[in-house]
């Protein structure tokens, strides 16, 4: 599992260096040589992936930018009537099975498999009616060729319908600070999953 993933990181993470390649340095240059201090990213971390992303709030980050503390991850389209709903009621549930202190310590990131829908307003009307917390909670969109990238790194297979739904995977994926994965579950309901409720407890240890 853990070669499999450094392998297909690795891929992707080549296919960016060669698309970047022909970019001439400028001002990046001097973010790009402040970077080189930070201690290297494990070869078998999801946040190598380069792309860039949308919050909520219209503000643009890179998965590297969330190093620090472990986080729940999950995919997910606004306009799901049922499986999405639950997948967020599961990932509150982790949540409200926290100590407040331990709760500080993790972060949830709900990426968005339906990006010319989920626009920032729409993610954020969404994270104002589920009432989210989004000082630890962050919805977001990229484009259709990245969602693609993440799904194949975070095990999501999803299929877009002739009705503009979709069927995807549900599934809640513990990444540790430095965005290996520990643990996942596709057990979906506000009472968490007892064995992957132990991962992440032992990864806010």
């Amino acid at each position: 599992m853990i070669r499999t993933l450094a392998l297909t990181i690795a891929l992707l993470s080549a296919a960016d260096a060669l698309a970047t390649d022909a970019v001439p340095q400028g001002a990046s240059g001097a973010s790009a040589s402040a970077k080189t201090t930070a201690a290297p990213l494990p070869v078998d971390s999801i946040l190598q992936l380069k792309d860039s992303f949308t919050t909520q709030d219209g503000r643009a980050f890179t998965l590297a930018e969330r190093r620090g503390k472990p986080q729940l991850v999950a995919m997910f389209y606004s306009s799901c009537k049922y499986m999405c709903p639950l997948l967020v009621d599961s990932a509150r549930g982790v949540d409200h099975a926290l100590t407040p202190s331990e709760r500080a310590r993790m972060n949830v990131l709900f990426v968005s498999i339906d990006p010319a829908r989920d626009t920032p307003p729409v993610l954020a009307a969404l994270a104002a009616k589920r009432k989210l917390d989004l000082s630890r909670w962050t919805l977001a969109r990229t484009d259709d060729a990245s969602v693609r990238k993440l799904a194949a790194l975070l095990g999501v297979r999803y299929r877009k319908l002739a009705d503009g739904d979709f069927n995807h995977t549900s599934a809640l994926v513990l990444l540790d600070a430095d965005g290996r994965i520990l643990a996942r579950t596709e057990k979906m309901g506000a009472t968490p999953d007892p064995e992957f409720m132990k991962a992440v407890k032992a990864a806010l240890m």
